[in-house]
């Protein structure tokens, strides 16, 4: 079935395959560690700081991934990433004891690493695979990539919980070193060795990009981010369970299909932009959409600091908020791949995700330090400034249609 298939085709799929089943694995890493280590004792804020190696090495790796990528081919940073999980997940197997929070952040760094190689091949090697002047076809593409995998990742809250319950800690972290082992194996028999390998060999100093509208969008990318993870990483979980009572099974079920749901969006995102009526994205559309988003956190708060209902307003805004984030995420990640050049793109995409990992960086520091200080209304404010200025910078973008009619999707 697979060899009836279009070479392009069949690396898509393979491409999409592994990053679908490294995201399963993310997800559910994430949820074992928050729980197994909620349930030795941990409080909220000591468990985020597990992941700030894996959001601060995400900075470097894309920084320097998209001149891997240029330089040996997207098919080995992809492997590489694979097999860098598969090692970050045997870092786990240790006996309890050895479990101490330093071993813990250390193999969540190269999770991390990991993640970002793998995320930086998956969407840089789209654009290779998508035939010059097929922008429709691109942005589908990027969209099902992008809304699978944060669905995926909702499922692997799921799944992490389900292991942790069914089998344990230790044999969860086997269960899925195992199988993702086998998918690596199949990814190093099948990927196109060439892939994406510049055919030039870029300099060092190349992976800061210089091109106008890249800036511009990172920057944008940076700040809606941050946005986002400001009041959604911490302040969101701990003030569910402190203000709400509910407890962590419920907090990790919620904040699961909120993730699932963003997911599907981000893949709807096509049909919601204008698809069936032949529009397409422009700055001004960009931007208006940013501008939506800005106006959501602004009206939560608003809610919280007049007690309007506070479960309904809090929940129902994040729903809203979910909704049209998935959007404003799933455009920034057509537009990227659209204004990457084909000769190098892993370069142009890594040094945006660089701003993308920048942004979670930032957005998870101040959620944690804002919310013990001032409160969940405060990081949600500071979310607001955070879109405001996305929104503003978005105004900088090129004015001309990013895609032309005819290149419209069908």
């Amino acid at each position: 079935m697979l060899s009836q298939l279009s070479q392009s085709v069949r690396q898509y799929l393979i491409v999409t395959g592994n990053y679908w089943c490294f995201t399963l694995t993310d997800g559910a890493l994430r949820m074992l560690v928050v729980l197994y280590f909620y349930e030795l004792g941990y409080g909220a804020l000591d468990i985020a700081l597990l992941f700030v190696f894996y959001e601060a090495f995400g900075v470097v790796t894309n920084l320097f991934g998209g001149w891997l990528g240029a330089r040996w081919g997207l098919n080995r940073t992809m492997n590489i990433g694979l097999g860098m999980q598969i090692a970050a997940l045997g870092m786990l197997l240790v006996p309890d004891s050895w479990l101490t929070v330093i071993w813990v952040m250390a193999a969540q760094a190269l999770s991390g690493i990991a993640k970002d190689l793998n995320k930086m091949s998956a969407k840089s090697s789209i654009k290779v695979l998508v035939p010059k002047g097929e922008s429709g076809q691109l942005y589908q593409w990027i969209a099902l990539l992008t809304g699978s995998k944060n669905a995926l990742k909702g499922i692997g809250f799921f799944l992490g919980g389900l292991l942790l319950t069914t089998v344990g800690f230790h044999q969860a972290i086997l269960i899925m070193t195992l199988t993702l082992g086998l998918v690596w194996a199949f990814s190093l028999w099948q990927l196109k060795e060439d892939l994406g390998k510049s055919k030039s060999k870029p300099k060092f100093a190349e992976i800061f990009s210089k091109s106008r509208e890249i800036n511009i969008l990172s920057a944008a990318r940076m700040f809606l981010f941050g946005a986002r993870d400001v009041w959604f990483v911490v302040a969101l979980p701990v003030y569910l369970s402190s203000q709400f009572g509910w407890d962590h099974w419920t907090v990790g079920g919620f904040l699961a299909l909120w993730v699932i749901g963003y997911g599907i969006i981000q893949s709807l995102a096509p049909h919601i932009t204008g698809k069936r009526s032949k529009q397409i994205p422009s700055a001004k559309i960009i931007t208006l959409w940013a501008l939506a988003l800005t106006v959501l956190p602004a009206g939560i708060a608003i809610g919280l600091q007049l007690s309007f209902y506070p479960q309904i307003t809090l929940l129902g805004g994040l729903i809203v908020f979910g909704a049209v984030f998935a959007v404003n995420s799933s455009l920034h990640s057509y537009l990227i791949v659209q204004f990457a050049s084909k000769e190098g793109v892993s370069m142009d995409v890594g040094f945006y995700y660089m701003a993308n990992a920048m942004g979670r960086l930032i957005g998870t520091l101040l959620s944690g330090w804002i919310y013990q200080e001032y409160g969940l209304i405060s990081c949600l404010w500071v979310s607001f400034g955070f879109l405001l200025l996305t929104s503003v910078i978005s105004l900088w973008l090129p004015k001309q249609k990013l895609i032309t009619q005819s290149d419209a999707i069908s």
